[in-house]
């Protein structure tokens, strides 16, 4: 499953560094401390850079973040933010594919994230991660934050995410915006509800899901 989006090199030697988390870090940070409990494990599916991880743990500290990624590369770059920032609640990151939930480590966590994963990968890596969530968040009360720019009923599609929903399905087919009602549907079979729906900057959203049942 891809994960790594547009990344560059950069320090330290073996990290890669990604354009779009310096603009979202921030928004995202405001959401997660409003709703994230003050303690807890975190499992960030779909780390990429490793640079999300390093920023959400060093602001949470009194969690356990442990940040995932199918890719070789992108645990490599993970890695290798890690051991610059030394933070005594970031976990090794695990080799772990959102599309495959049977492969999943056995895990107990009390929330899971995802960045920019749904719109960049196939349809089956949304499948597995509400398969995944569904068998590991506790019931009642796991969350399960999703961020990204999705397509919504009787909402207009901004230009700038149209013409990113094209450049994505032009790199793969299987790629591209989701509608965020099918996403639900998804998430309920494996009982994930929305609780919170919150419109971030760029024309992405949050998506917030407990378990219940």
């Amino acid at each position: 499953m891809q994960t790594l989006d547009s990344v560059q090199n950069a320090t330290p030697a073996g990290a890669l560094a990604s354009p779009a988390v310096a603009r979202n870090t921030r928004p995202i940070l405001d959401v997660l401390k409003a709703h994230l409990p003050a303690e807890g494990r975190i499992l960030e599916i779909a780390s990429g850079s490793g640079e999300h991880a390093v920023a959400f743990a060093r602001a949470l500290p009194r969690t356990t973040w442990t940040p995932s990624d199918p890719s070789e590369q992108a645990r490599a770059s993970i890695a290798a933010w890690a051991a610059e920032a030394k933070l005594p609640n970031l976990n090794p990151p695990l080799a772990l594919d959102a599309a495959d939930p049977d492969a999943w480590p056995p895990l107990e966590v009390q929330v899971i994230v995802c960045v920019n994963m749904i719109h960049i990968s196939p349809w089956s890596a949304t499948e597995g991660l509400m398969t995944g969530a569904g068998r590991v968040l506790p019931d009642p009360g796991g969350l399960l934050v999703l961020y990204g720019p999705f397509r919504e009923a009787d909402v207009p599609l901004a230009p700038s995410n149209a013409a990113f929903d094209d450049s994505l399905k032009a790199r793969d087919p299987a790629w591209g915006l989701r509608d965020s009602e099918a996403v639900l549907a998804e998430a309920r079979k494996h009982g994930l509800h929305l609780t919170r729906r919150v419109e971030m900057p760029a024309n992405n959203l949050m998506l917030l899901f407990r378990k219940v049942g």
